[in-house]
């Protein structure tokens, strides 16, 4: 059992900084206040990975080494994909569930 005490710092990758600027800036032309609501969600889910991040489970995909990211499903249907280093959590990619694999930031094909 992993120790629910510790509280984990959350590095976020700025390549998906800017990824999901571009989709929430996609978003806002049609209405501010789902692209608002969509940042306040997907934060609080980032946010929420400082205490037990050990809770989600693994994310394989044949493309990565097996057992090394975990993910959480965001907002429906984005996929928070991140991996665990000692008392640090970084999160990796912010992934559209109903977009191919190719478009991950971790696609190395």
């Amino acid at each position: 059992m992993y120790n629910s005490d510790i509280e984990y710092m959350v590095i976020v990758d700025p390549a998906v900084n800017d990824r999901m600027h571009d989709h929430f800036e996609f978003l806002a032309r049609v209405s501010e206040s789902a692209a608002e609501r969509l940042l306040d969600n997907l934060v609080a889910d980032m946010h929420s990975l400082e205490r037990m991040p050990y809770r989600n489970p693994i994310f394989n995909r044949p493309y990565l080494r097996s057992g090394k990211y975990r993910y959480m499903v965001s907002c429906e249907r984005y996929i928070i994909v991140y991996q665990i280093v000692e008392s640090m959590v970084f999160i990796d990619d912010i992934q559209d569930s109903r977009q191919a694999d190719d478009k991950s930031l971790l696609w190395r094909g």
